[in-house]
């Protein structure tokens, strides 16, 4: 299989590059597959070193989304958007929105586009002002749709809940030590439905000053960000950027079970063996997080309501508790086992 210079290129069916001078906007939208349904998957907007990364990230991402789609049972494919920030912590501008929205269009239904990071509703409501394929707008109360952040930080909190069990053999997460990396929308949500239930909580978060406001809310600790994927705790929950399990990180790890929202934990194919191979419990992050995409898929298909959302996001835990079991029966590490799954579900099994 060719890898055009990217080793994350799998068989992708598209890769585009867009510029619109005007604007300055500079995008890649990747379409991994579409064999069940139209490539979606959200639009970031953040800064790359290089254009080399951004398309990296955007190869890795809409494969994950590929997995994640036919894992979660919908009938839409995996794509993903990347718009890139010309410096850190930019904020993009409405005229590069609007540009994005007619590259979304160009590709005629092949891609549909909704929020993630550097993103919102607003800025999702411009967007769909140059094209009809984007989701995760504002939505009536009760509607399926709108920001997909409380709808992700569900589908973590119960498969939280179903590692805990698995690994710990409680069916309370009270007195549970959850190490949680990043409290922005899934982290924030997530830590608070953990408290409620009585969990230890130590949070982390580059922007120190959020996460330090959202402990003394909740009554949980802190810790720098370059310390909580190495504190000793039950769970470690990585809900910020992905890569971040690697042959170096991997080691530090003093706990029993990853479980968390950000999407491409592992930042090879081969560090879910080496996971693995510790004996920590891995709930296959493109499992785990689809509580979002379930959301907006939903919206944008026209089907069932929030009540069908949040009965799609409930069996989570089952999926979840499929590839455990497969890993057990099977020796195999639960990256490779949910893997294979999806590759059957998209027919490349």
């Amino acid at each position: 299989m060719p890898d055009w210079g990217f080793p994350d290129f799998d068989d992708h069916e598209g890769v585009h590059l867009f510029t619109d001078p005007v604007s300055g906007l500079r995008a890649v939208i990747a379409v991994h597959s579409t064999a069940l349904g139209p490539a979606a998957g959200g639009v970031r907007y953040w800064y790359y070193a290089d254009s080399s990364a951004a398309i990296t990230d955007a190869l890795r991402l809409s494969r994950g989304m590929s997995y994640k789609n036919a894992m979660a049972g919908l009938p839409i494919g995996g794509g993903k958007g990347v718009v890139l920030a010309p410096r850190p912590h930019d904020t993009i501008s409405t005229a590069q929105l609007e540009a994005f929205g007619r590259a979304v269009e160009s590709l005629g239904g092949r891609y549909v586009t909704a929020e993630d990071v550097g993103m919102s509703e607003a800025r999702m409501k411009v967007i769909a002002s140059q094209t009809r394929y984007v989701s995760g707008l504002p939505v009536a109360e009760g509607s399926a749709g709108g920001d997909p952040g409380p709808s992700t930080a569900l589908g973590i909190y119960l498969g939280v809940r179903a590692a805990a069990k698995r690994a710990l053999g409680v069916d309370s997460m009270a007195g549970v030590h959850v190490a949680v990396q990043g409290v922005g929308s899934v982290g924030s949500g997530l830590v608070r439905r953990l408290a409620k239930d009585g969990a230890k909580l130590t949070l982390a978060d580059v922007n120190a000053d959020k996460a330090a406001a959202l402990a003394a809310e909740l009554g949980a600790d802190t810790v720098p960000a370059d310390e909580i994927l190495a504190l000793p705790a039950d769970i470690f929950s990585p809900n910020a950027l992905g890569a971040i399990l690697t042959e170096s990180s991997i080691p530090q790890l003093q706990c029993k079970v990853v479980a968390g929202g950000a999407n491409n934990q592992l930042a090879t194919r081969l560090d879910g063996p080496r996971l693995h191979a510790r004996g920590i419990l891995y709930a296959p992050d493109y499992v785990i997080n689809a509580g979002g995409i379930i959301n907006v898929g939903l919206e944008y298909l026209g089907q069932g309501d929030r009540a069908e959302v949040e009965a799609r996001i409930a069996k989570i835990p089952e999926r979840l508790e499929q590839v455990w079991e497969e890993s057990e029966r099977s020796g195999d590490p639960e990256s490779e086992v949910a893997d294979r799954i999806a590759q059957r579900l998209i027919g490349r099994g």
